[in-house]
């Protein structure tokens, strides 16, 4: 019983942390108002979180295990092909509906990353971790002669960093957001850029 109770309030923090992290965002939400809001105590927030970022860890880890089940649903092999607008926007869409699916955690971790201290290197280690697929689809279009506009590693980092601005802006707003619209622009901006589709 002890056992269920602790995951009962475990999972109605989360589920608090959710509604208020998505209507106030990170930054203006305190553990107090997680505990209240999820009708427990503060101690038994601590007893589960040693803080607000080890909650939000437990939502980026749900963030994440959504991703894993989107691209486990297809076929998914190793050398996806990145130039293939069909494929790249496959991997755009994907991102975008697990932003959209957890949006009180995407929020929370913008808001996070932009409010650490400058120097610690912490956005920059999450944003390579986050869009390790990318950079490992782009070294493998590198290996096979292809050329690309900048390490691979910093090009997934830039697809990344524009999805994640680009869907805290977009998702955070009231006008509602044409996903399919946001999707295409996105492929076909990574794929061709300024300079439009080669001609010939």
């Amino acid at each position: 019983m002890r056992k269920v109770r602790a995951a009962e309030t475990r999972a109605a923090l989360l589920e608090a942390a959710r509604r208020l992290f998505a209507e106030r965002g990170f930054l203006n939400t305190k553990i107090t108002d997680i505990a209240a809001a999820a009708g427990r105590s503060t101690g038994s927030f601590y007893e589960h979180f040693a803080d607000r970022e080890e909650l939000l860890a437990a939502l980026l880890a749900e963030m994440e295990d959504s991703a894993d089940r989107e691209v486990a649903r297809g076929v998914h092999p190793p050398d996806h092909d990145l130039t293939d607008r069909d494929q790249l926007r496959e991997h755009l869409r994907i991102a975008w509906s697990v932003f959209r699916e957890h949006r009180a955690a995407m929020v929370a971790l913008f808001q996070a990353r932009v409010s650490a201290g400058p120097g610690g290197g912490q956005a920059w280690e999450s944003l390579t971790s986050e869009t390790d697929i990318f950079r490992r689809h782009l070294e493998y279009l590198r290996g096979r002669g292809h050329r690309l506009p900048g390490d691979p590693e910093l090009v997934a980092a830039a697809m990344g960093a524009m999805l994640g601005m680009l869907g805290y802006s977009m998702l955070t707003r009231a006008e509602p957001v044409d996903d399919d619209a946001v999707v295409d622009t996105l492929t076909d901006l990574l794929l061709h850029g300024l300079a439009g589709p080669a001609v010939g």
